[in-house]
């Protein structure tokens, strides 16, 4: 589940701080799977343009957008 706010960021939690690499790689491929099969028709042009992971209370690091879009559920 993930929400979306007015100036259209997406805010979806990926993990816990106990789940392993794996899981969470797993999840954010589910992730991204999901916001690029929902991209409306009409969109044209680079649909993603910056990503980030962040802890609750820690500061944010950025993530490749090449490396994030090439993520697909086999």
């Amino acid at each position: 589940e993930f929400r979306l706010d007015k100036s259209a960021l997406i805010h979806a939690p990926i993990g816990k701080a106990s789940f392993d690499e794996d899981q969470l790689m797993e999840n954010l491929t589910t992730l991204v799977d999901t916001i690029l099969r929902g991209r409306p028709s009409g969109v044209k042009g680079q649909f993603l343009r910056s990503a980030f992971l962040t802890s609750t209370m820690g500061p944010s690091v950025p993530i490749d957008i090449a490396g994030i879009m090439s993520l697909r559920v086999e």
